[in-house]
């Protein structure tokens, strides 16, 4: 029988003292076998985390982008080896960097065109940038990604084709797939779903995905409460945690003018446990298929040899170890302890999200805390290794 003992401990040791508050669901074959509510959704509020607390997924939303492209895969919509200039027409002519025998920096044609296998396996060459860099960055192609979104963020908002279109000018980094690199393919991913789907992203995501899986608490928007809702986001300090402006969260209200290129989503852990309950269980939650199982099991086979799965497990001082890096997941390789079965696969977000799909137990791990920075190493390892423990 399932004891979830230890994880209680576990997260209550978390709670108040590495992180101001945190949620986790574990599920099995379509229902939730465990909650656990931890600590703070605000300090200063004293109001407690509970079931129906929302956190930020930054890069999770990744998960529900790539799986409706898989939905679009599925029927035909587009292949993975399709150009994605024939969906960006500005792309046509990409360039890269290299490095002459002088020392200088030149750029040069690519061998082969950016595919949509490209972007989709973090191997189009091309890092994100977020804010401006200064002359000095060692990076070109960062800089070349600084200086190509500056209207862009001089305007103060921007749709995500305006973003993909900027950054067509820019020279990647490397030969598109011969390494492994975060970063802007899952926005050209999410610009394809847009051009397949003829409407925006988080519309897709409605009707793709959350509305079949009836996922009423996650959006990339506010309505209703859930502005309220919303779990305070804090700065780690020496001396304790700090409450970050709200101002910081005007991507999720609605209007144009607080569009910044990509939409992010909003949740809690038992909403998203049925989308990731979806992925564990061949594609099906709650007698509705979305995803064939034989789609769920290319999505989660490893893509990364040699150089590139060697700069993947290194990422963030050895976090992705035992991993590799399928269509959009990180997906486990081999038997290792604590971790989960082989062909385990999930993401991370970067304030402090982590989620786990392992179709042989047809389980499920979502984990939640938001904070910068989010110290995942210390936290996700953990939870993962202990909630394996707990479960027959």
């Amino acid at each position: 029988m399932d004891d979830f003992t230890k994880l209680d401990e576990l997260l209550r040791e978390f709670a108040g003292k590495s992180v101001p508050g945190c949620a986790c669901a574990v599920a099995r074959d379509g229902e939730i076998i465990y909650e656990g509510y931890y600590g703070y959704a605000d300090i200063e509020e004293k109001k407690p985390v509970g079931p129906d607390s929302l956190y930020r997924l930054a890069s999770m939303t990744k998960l529900v982008t790539y799986a409706i492209l898989m939905m679009l895969f599925e029927h035909g919509q587009f292949q993975m080896h399709q150009p994605v200039s024939d969906f960006f027409p500005e792309w046509a002519d990409k360039k890269k960097f290299i490095n002459l025998p002088d020392g200088s920096l030149d750029v040069a044609p690519l061998n082969r065109p950016i595919t949509v296998r490209d972007a989709v396996i973090m191997s189009c060459g091309l890092p994100y940038c977020f804010s401006p860099v200064g002359k000095d960055c060692q990076n070109p192609t960062t800089l070349a990604m600084s200086r190509a979104m500056e209207p862009l963020w001089e305007k103060g908002h921007y749709t995500l084709r305006e973003v993909i279109r900027a950054v067509a000018e820019v020279p990647v980094e490397f030969e598109p797939g011969t390494r492994w690199l975060y970063g802007f393919g899952s926005e050209l991913v999410a610009g394809i779903v847009e051009e397949l789907t003829g409407m925006p992203l988080s519309t897709a995501m409605n009707d793709y995905i959350f509305n079949p899986l009836g996922m009423r608490e996650t959006d990339t928007h506010f309505r209703g409460d859930m502005e309220e809702r919303l779990v305070a986001m804090y700065g780690v300090m020496r001396d304790g945690f700090k409450k970050m402006p709200a101002e910081n969260d005007r991507i999720y209200r609605p209007g144009p003018e607080n569009e910044l290129g990509r939409p992010l989503l909003m949740t809690n852990v038992r909403d998203f446990s049925k989308f990731m309950q979806m992925l564990a269980c061949g594609g099906i939650y709650n007698g509705k298929r979305l995803l064939s199982e034989k789609t769920i099991e290319f999505m989660r086979t490893n893509c990364l040899r040699g150089e590139a799965l060697d700069e993947f497990q290194k990422e963030n001082n050895g976090y992705n170890s035992f991993y590799g890096y399928g269509y959009g997941v990180r997906t486990l390789l081999n038997y290792a302890p604590g971790c989960g079965s082989p062909g385990s696969f999930g993401w991370t977000g970067g304030y402090g999200t982590w989620c786990e799909a392992d179709p042989d137990r047809r389980l499920s791990v979502v984990y939640m805390h938001n904070m910068l920075p989010n110290m995942e190493k210390e936290h996700h390892h953990r939870v993962r290794e202990t909630v394996y423990s707990c479960v027959e």
